[in-house]
């Protein structure tokens, strides 16, 4: 394979217990992986824990533990959900590890020699929740403007990056790359607020010591947004597998949650352009879930455990729910009604109906095997150009991360199935003896199996189980898409006969 995509989400901070939203970013990231190895892409996915700061160094001290030893105690909690999950990842990074303190120092030795890191001191009011400092102006009644919680007054000898030199050259990538920041609506936030002008960036920090030591000055660490996001390259190869790297960088896509947007496309871009590395294609900027219409928070225990969530409706399920319910970058809101539904509605009543329907018919009216279609007549050639016409917009849909769009062009084509099964009526030719049954299902075979594709990013398991109903024998993730997106005769299928239920109404 020639072609190469490499996909990331955020490294998330280690003292977090794995939330919906660590989910929703993750299974995203794999839902795009997933698509575009189908299309014949090496693909190449990093996920990872962001394992230093002050927020760390404090919560270890409460335990009584080094922060070394709380990241070693917790990282699993990311890794065990991800494999539940089922998440594809091909990279999982650690900051703590040595390859990335190598990367973290070279670089900033790097961008230090260019003349865009120098010595100085910083006051504001900082953040420690966020690691963030903000200005009076910036302050919400003088509290963060991010999680509006208390900030600090602190002053400290910093090193800074000169972030100011970069404001015009990022409005400039950004005029010539539109689609850089996804969606639009971002897009214009991040523009605003580069045109409301730049500050130079502190990027170390004195006042707790665990972190990358600075490599010119050993009483530096260096400041945790400069060492997190220099995971992407680290993850992928830089200074250790130079045609890793050359081949999968620039980044195709990073996937981050809207809070940190500011940090991957003003930060990121300005420190990459001071490396003379290529800023990141995309930036795709999600919005936050609310559970049952309030905003998640552990004060009111509403945070939802998805290891919970699974055991009661299903790893597919779940993944299913979170990009069906909400457009991919909008805000969304998680109810045990809203999943019931979309379980009940989609995937047993529309979906699982229609594969029953379709496996029961082809083995009792064809003995478990496809024919060759013969006549055409009634909505036959109407079917074989609706799938066409949807894939091709699944597609389209897909490239821009429209997931919501893209599910209901599958949903599109099962709608327009059990509207040809109930038309055309296959138990009725049966009965006539009317040759043209083979056609039909043919037909309905075909798209039945093209659906399953088009719902295996979201759905692998159930998809995969689809497709071993249907006679298919290899599996779902190893196929090609431009080879499986038209109707097709197979000989050499395995028995149709009938299929357990794939989605079980949820009662209650």
């Amino acid at each position: 394979m020639n072609k190469h995509y490499y996909i990331t989400t955020p490294i998330y901070y280690i003292n977090d217990v794995p939330h919906i939203g660590h989910a929703y970013t993750t299974i995203a990231a794999d839902i795009m992986a997933r698509y575009k190895r189908i299309c014949g892409f090496d693909v190449f996915f990093l996920t990872g824990t962001d394992e230093h700061g002050q927020k760390v160094e404090k919560a270890a001290e409460q335990q009584g533990i080094s922060p070394k030893e709380l990241a070693d105690r917790t990282v699993h909690r990311f890794s065990d959900l991800w494999e539940t999950l089922n998440i594809s990842n091909t990279g999982f990074i650690r900051t703590t590890e040595e390859r990335h303190r190598k990367v973290v120092q070279y670089i900033f030795e790097k961008v230090f020699e260019n003349g865009d890191i120098y010595l100085g001191h910083y006051e504001d009011w900082y953040c420690v929740p966020c690691e963030t400092y903000f200005t009076e102006t910036q302050l919400k009644d003088g509290m963060c403007p991010d999680c509006l919680r208390p900030t600090e007054k602190l002053k400290e000898e910093s090193y800074f990056f000169r972030l100011s030199k970069y404001e015009e050259k990022l409005l400039n990538y950004m005029e010539n790359h539109k689609d850089f920041i996804l969606p639009e609506v971002r897009y214009n936030e991040v523009a605003s607020f580069l045109k409301g002008g730049l500050r130079d960036l502190s990027v170390s920090r004195t006042s707790f010591n665990w972190g990358i030591p600075v490599p010119m000055n050993k009483n530096h660490v260096v400041y945790v947004w400069f060492d997190a996001l220099a995971n992407y390259i680290t993850g992928i190869g830089f200074l250790d597998d130079v045609d890793q790297f050359k081949a999968f960088w620039p980044c195709d896509a990073h996937l981050v949650g809207k809070d940190i947007l500011r940090f991957h496309t003003v930060y990121w871009p300005s420190f990459l352009m001071s490396l003379n590395l290529e800023p990141p294609k995309h930036v795709f900027a999600h919005g936050w879930w609310t559970i049952e219409g309030h905003k998640m928070s552990k004060s009111l225990g509403n945070v939802i455990d998805p290891n919970e969530v699974v055991k009661i409706y299903g790893v597919d399920e779940f993944r299913f729910f979170l990009f069906r319910e909400v457009p991919f970058g909008l805000d969304g809101d998680f109810s045990k009604h809203g999943i019931v539904n979309r379980i009940n509605g989609d995937l047993a009543n529309d979906f699982g109906n229609l594969a029953s329907r379709s496996v029961t018919m082809i083995g009792k009216f064809l003995k478990g095997k496809i024919d060759r279609p013969e006549k055409k007549g009634g909505m036959d050639e109407y079917v074989e150009d609706n799938v066409r016409r949807l894939v091709e917009e699944y597609q389209k849909e897909m490239e821009v991360f429209a997931y919501h769009k893209a599910l209901q062009n599958a949903f599109e084509i099962i709608s327009i199935l059990n509207k040809y099964i109930d038309t055309e009526a296959p138990w009725r030719l049966a009965k006539e003896g009317d040759n043209r049954i083979k056609t039909v299902l043919y037909n309905i075979w075909n798209s039945l199996r093209i659906v399953a594709m088009l719902l295996y990013p979201y759905m692998p398991s159930k998809s995969q189980a689809i497709w071993n109903a249907l006679g298919i024998g290899k599996p779902i993730d190893k196929i090609l898409f431009d080879t499986e997106k038209i109707f097709y005769f197979m000989d050499d299928l395995g028995t149709i006969d009938k299929i357990n239920p794939i989605f079980p109404r949820i009662e209650g």
